[in-house]
């Protein structure tokens, strides 16, 4: 039987500041890479005969909240190798690609994280290093919904925000829309 992934391992350790940290040898020698590799913690440690396998009745359709600030303009913003995470956690747990269905709503302060390179280096000075997580999470089916409130507050362009994200009026109509089609709740910002 194939190695499982034990989910609430994956609850645990998203909150531990994971992409500011040195990855442990005892955690990296067992780190696999399922589908999404583009930062070091968005991979999964197998475990075998973990509870809760995949489920082949089940479309697992997550709507998963991305707010907080720019703590590094120079990183990925770690919200970002959370939602590569739950993916390559689901992948493997055995759920089939057309099974996942991630909506990423975007606000607060990390909406400044979604604005083209242009832009981002306009304000910070280096490129902007979350366009990687966004194109390859987008290459996989997730997709990525700004709340135009936020960006509205911040100041930000709508024509500075990158073509991977979609504008919505604001993250809790997104939510609650989201809610009333099927989609589990699932906070990786961790603030």
């Amino acid at each position: 039987m194939k190695n499982l992934l034990f989910f609430f391992s994956f609850l645990l350790i998203s909150n531990l500041g994971m992409a500011q940290m040195t990855m442990p040898a005892h955690i990296k020698e067992k780190m696999t890479y399922p589908v999404l590799d583009f930062a070091p913690w968005v991979g999964v440690v197998p475990i075998s005969n973990a509870v809760m396998p995949y489920d082949p009745s089940l479309t697992y359709k997550i709507a998963i909240d991305v707010y907080g600030s720019l703590k590094d303009s120079t990183k990925i913003h770690e919200p970002f190798t959370e939602i590569a995470r739950t993916y390559n956690l689901f992948i493997a747990n055995g759920v089939p690609a057309d099974k996942i269905k991630i909506a990423a709503v975007i606000h607060g302060g990390l909406s400044k994280a979604v604005v083209n390179n242009e832009a981002y280096r306009k304000k910070y000075g280096v490129d902007n290093p979350t366009l990687l997580a966004l194109q390859e999470l987008k290459k996989v089916g997730v997709e990525f919904y700004l709340c135009g409130q936020s960006m509205s507050f911040l100041q930000i362009l709508q024509e500075d925000v990158t073509p991977e994200v979609k504008l919505a009026l604001s993250a809790k109509t997104t939510f609650v829309a989201l809610d009333q089609m099927g989609y589990s709740f699932l906070d990786v910002s961790g603030n």
